[in-house]
C-alpha cells in the first residue's frame, strides 16, 4: 500500500521560514517525479512545483520562485519543501504528490499526501 506521510507546517510571521517533509512507503520512490500543491480556502488547487527522480532537476511556478526550494532525499525515500520568506497569501494547506510524468496537473498524481496547514501571518 503506497502512502505519503506529511510532516511540518505551521504558524509562522511574515518573513520567515517552514520546511515541509513527506516520507513514502510503499512505492518504488525513485521511480516517481515528486510534486508540491497547494489549496486556500475557497481556491482551487494549485501547483507549487516539483522534482524529477533523481533529484537533478526542479520546476517551480513563478509565484514561489527564488523562495520555495524543493529537494529529496533518495535513501530516506523523502521530499522536501523548505519556503522561506513567507507571505500571508502562502497560508494554504500544502500537499506533496507523486507522479511518474513532469505535469502542473494534479490529475497526472497518482498518490498524495495527507496535507499539512501552513498558516502565515502579516
Amino acid at each position: 500500500q503506497a502512502q505519503l506521510v506529511q510532516s511540518g507546517g505551521g504558524f509562522v510571521q511574515a518573513g520567515n521560514s517552514l520546511r515541509l517533509s513527506c516520507a513514502a512507503s510503499g512505492l518504488i520512490f525513485t521511480g516517481y517525479r515528486m510534486g508540491w500543491f497547494r489549496q486556500a480556502p475557497g481556491k482551487e488547487r494549485e501547483y507549487v512545483g516539483a522534482i524529477n527522480q533523481d533529484g537533478g532537476s526542479t520546476h517551480y511556478v513563478d509565484f514561489v520562485k527564488g523562495r520555495f526550494t524543493i529537494s529529496r532525499d533518495n535513501a530516506k525515500n523523502t521530499v522536501y519543501l523548505q519556503m522561506n520568506s513567507l507571505k500571508p497569501e502562502d497560508t494554504a494547506v500544502y500537499y506533496c504528490a507523486a507522479s511518474f510524468v513532469a505535469s502542473t496537473a494534479a490529475n497526472a498524481y497518482r498518490y498524495w499526501g495527507q496535507g499539512t496547514q501552513v498558516t502565515v501571518s502579516s
